[in-house]
């Protein structure tokens, strides 16, 4: 029997890539939601893709009625943004928890299998060199560190599917995506500082000639994976041969791609010198440190160090990324510098 698959956020940067990805390796249909379609490209004419225009705030006897009819469900709706968190932390919480939730306990109620994304952020500063599923304690930083709300509201999520899973025996999965980049991720032509995660507003500064603002010095490391990678681990989770994804947590990151973001910003300078509309971009090209108070505001913390140990994903799923740092930086570029009129606005 064909899957059916429901992803809310269809139209995100994970929603928009694992659509086009089950459509073009699997013959499973997809129900899709979401406030707009402007990622979603050619997999809007694939008759096994049903979309809808909506909000998950609002259309909730829609997505009642697709939890019911599907047999695994991703709430991939999220504000995953951290400027975002330390301005309008509210927001973060409505969108990312309470719409969630919601979701959570109608999947609870008709037996349905949840995929959930986690994230990365969970183990907030947690001191482990690298971060366990099982074992790696979470560690938060004061309440007017408003910052934390999105791990929290995550973190929470996670305890009550999890909960779910012990009481009702519901079939879950919990991924937690370790600094996933690519093309789509945000708009790269979108001039405004602050608009992006950090990987594309590097990438948009340069072309902007603006200069790369380093919050602390960047010394902080990240893992940054691939979306191509990302994705195949999420196709083996819905597919879930033996039932080997069932009630598990996976870290779902690159440990061979940790680099500093100080780092980070020289990778994707060189990279724009391989473009000759854009080499004069990167000679002139300039890194200057910020700290992190001016650049995001006092209610701001940040985490030093985020390596993802990936054993149990490679154990069950048999998945491992494969992509580095340097072909994933010159993959975003090439899409997005190929399609400067498309928007992600």
């Amino acid at each position: 029997m064909k899957k059916k698959v429901l992803i809310l956020g269809a139209n995100g940067f994970i929603g928009s890539s694992l659509t086009a990805a089950i459509l073009r390796q699997t013959d499973w249909e997809v129900y899709g939601m979401d406030v707009g379609d402007n990622k979603l490209g050619d997999s809007l004419g694939d008759p096994r893709f049903k979309f809808v225009e909506g909000d998950v705030m609002i259309s909730k006897e829609w997505i009642e009625y697709h939890v019911k009819k599907c047999d695994a469900v991703l709430p991939l709706v999220a504000i995953a943004n951290p400027s975002q968190y330390v301005k309008d932390p509210l927001r973060v919480f409505e969108l990312d928890f309470e719409s969630n939730l919601a979701v959570v306990r109608q999947c609870a109620k008709y037996k349905k299998r949840i995929i959930f994304p986690s994230t990365s952020e969970v183990y907030g500063m947690s001191p482990d060199r690298v971060l366990d599923e099982q074992t790696s304690n979470m560690v938060y930083g004061p309440i007017d560190k408003q910052r934390w709300i999105y791990a929290c509201s995550k973190q929470l999520l996670d305890r009550v599917i999890y909960a779910y899973g012990v009481r009702d025996g519901i079939d879950y999965t919990l991924f937690r995506p370790f600094n996933w980049i690519g093309p789509k991720l945000d708009n790269v032509f979108e001039a405004k500082e602050g608009s992006s995660r950090l990987f594309t507003q590097f990438i948009s500064n340069v072309i902007f000639q603006k200069p790369i603002q380093l919050v602390d010095g960047g010394k902080q490391t990240r893992s940054f994976t691939f979306i191509d990678d990302g994705v195949d681990a999420l196709l083996r989770i819905i597919d879930n041969k033996g039932g080997r994804a069932s009630r598990q947590i996976f870290n779902l990151g690159n440990p061979r791609n940790e680099v500093s973001v100080a780092a980070l910003a020289k990778l994707i300078i060189a990279a724009f010198k391989d473009y000759p509309e854009y080499r004069e971009h990167a000679a002139k090209a300039k890194v200057i440190a910020v700290p992190s108070g001016k650049y995001f505001g006092k209610y701001y913390q940040d985490i030093q160090k985020r390596v993802p140990s990936i054993a149990n994903a490679k154990k069950q799923l048999g998945w491992s990324p494969k992509v580095n740092l340097k072909t994933a930086i010159k993959l975003t570029l090439d899409y997005h510098l190929a399609n400067k009129d498309y928007s992600l606005t």
